[in-house]
């Protein structure tokens, strides 16, 4: 497990003292081999002994484990701390190989892992929706902007949360109970995204996590869990599987809500044969 998984498997029966130093660990997790116990518990303003006793609570007997456990893994999140691995790839044809062989492991993963009755849940509460809102940041603004362009194909009212005019406060006051919250979650997630969800929940509208990591914080409010597998061959993660599940889902969406699907897509046609927007 990584010491993101470690910390939340057993972040609920964490003392609140303990909780904090949980904190300072994950907001310095990318250089944490740097500091001693002493400093981590100064940052988080609690004792050595709590801090001693959340390091045993981890699975180490002692902080000095624990740093080396740190220094034989380093973090894997920052592109930064994988660019030795481009030397495999570069100019390589077994690089490319590679490449090509890890992004099919992961799409045969996510099939593995991924419950049908989890995709059937999902397609469901996406057909219920009076209003489908679709947020990801960073790396998942691609994969949230796919998911918006396929769903819209389905049903109307479907709409980006992404806003370039920083409209998201506006947007977020239409969200209501009888909406759905699709949201992309990849690794080195961007705080707004964890807010977004809290206000999601609180305005009681279902939430579908498209995530790759099914044990994260954000996992816990959703009402739909899609896990998916993202690690990449060398600098950068790999985004071919949830963009597979993203295709799934919106064909199923589509299959589920005939005839309206169908019209709907007929009206978009002749849209574009009217606007003649679409190259031959």
């Amino acid at each position: 497990m990584s010491l993101r998984e470690l910390i939340l498997e057993s972040y609920d029966e964490l003392l609140p003292s303990e909780r904090k130093l949980a904190d300072v660990v994950m907001q310095r997790r990318t250089n944490l081999a740097s500091y001693s116990a002493t400093e981590l518990a100064r940052f988080a303003g609690v004792s050595k002994a709590t801090a001693a006793r959340f390091f045993r609570r981890l699975g180490y007997e002692s902080f000095s484990q624990f740093r080396s456990d740190v220094r034989a893994h380093p973090p894997a999140e920052s592109p930064l701390f994988k660019l030795e691995d481009v030397a495999k790839l570069a100019g390589n044809g077994s690089g490319l190989e590679r490449h090509f062989s890890i992004d099919a492991q992961n799409l045969a993963t996510t099939l593995q892992n991924l419950s049908h009755d989890d995709i059937k849940a999902a397609v469901a509460v996406l057909k219920a929706a009076q209003r489908v809102w679709i947020v990801g940041y960073r790396n998942g603004y691609a994969t949230a902007f796919y998911a918006h362009a396929l769903f819209s194909h389905a049903k109307p009212d479907v709409f980006l949360l992404n806003d370039a005019a920083a409209k998201v406060a506006d947007l977020m006051a239409d969200v209501g109970e009888r909406d759905v919250v699709f949201v992309v979650d990849f690794r080195r997630r961007i705080k707004l995204l964890g807010q977004i969800v809290g206000i999601a929940r609180e305005a009681r509208a279902k939430i579908v996590l498209l995530t790759y990591s099914p044990v994260s914080a954000l996992a816990r409010p959703a009402d739909v869990i899609l896990g998916c597998v993202t690690g990449g061959s060398a600098v950068f993660d790999s985004y071919v599987a949830p963009m597979s599940i993203v295709n799934y889902l919106a064909a199923s969406l589509v299959a589920a809500m005939r005839p309206g699907a169908r019209k709907r897509m007929e009206r978009i046609e002749r849209i574009h044969e009217a606007l003649a927007d679409i190259e031959d």
